[in-house]
């Protein structure tokens, strides 16, 4: 009878920390063209750039879908970041590759939504976007694709996301500074924000 050879203590963790990087990128590849097709599929659903998108007062609403995209960006890159604190070796490699290979395709996504959103925003607008509360939808999700880019900024040293980053901050600070100014002055000054509905 032939016994095993017992194996060295060590060996079996190195092996588990040389295919973790190569786990990381099958899993991705085998589920990228899964993620896209259910990432486009509400795009060809529902038309948002070419048809009506329902009543005006609720089209602020639409950029809330950055929230959860730009959010889970910035978790994947500081996870990755930080990930030397837990794991070492090739583990902590794969997880920061992790997020930026996580982080660019779904950052894009998030762009795409934007440019989309952008160009119905400003068709309601023309044809008249009433002021409501709605419109805070215009600040926190765009903050999180502004913490999105940083973090991609940050791992990849890309001036491209730095711009980014920028130009969607100065957006955020604009859009801010607008719903908190219509805020004040329709709850506060004129009190019709907060006025029942009438009958």
């Amino acid at each position: 009878m032939i016994c095993p050879r017992p194996r060295p203590p060590g060996r079996r963790r190195h092996q588990r920390l040389h295919h973790g990087p190569h786990l990381v990128r099958d899993l991705l590849s085998r589920h990228r063209s899964r993620l896209a097709h259910r990432g486009t599929k509400p795009l060809d659903q529902h038309g948002l750039a070419r048809h009506k998108v329902g009543a005006a007062a609720a089209v602020p609403t639409l950029w809330i879908v950055l929230g959860p995209l730009g959010q889970s960006v910035t978790a994947a890159g500081l996870l990755g970041a930080n990930a030397h604190l837990v794991v070492d070796g090739a583990w902590a490699h794969a997880l920061e590759m992790f997020g930026i290979l996580y982080g660019v395709p779904v950052f894009g996504f998030a762009l795409m939504w934007m440019g989309i959103v952008i160009a119905v925003t400003i068709r309601t607008i023309r044809e008249g976007l009433p002021f409501s509360l709605t419109w805070w939808s215009f600040t926190f999700p765009v903050g999180t694709c502004v913490t999105g880019a940083s973090a991609l900024a940050a791992h990849t040293g890309s001036v491209a996301f730095a711009g980014i980053a920028m130009v969607l901050y100065l957006g955020l600070l604009a859009a801010w500074v607008i719903a908190a100014v219509r805020t004040f002055r329709g709850a506060v000054i004129s009190g019709a924000l907060l006025a029942p509905p009438r009958a």
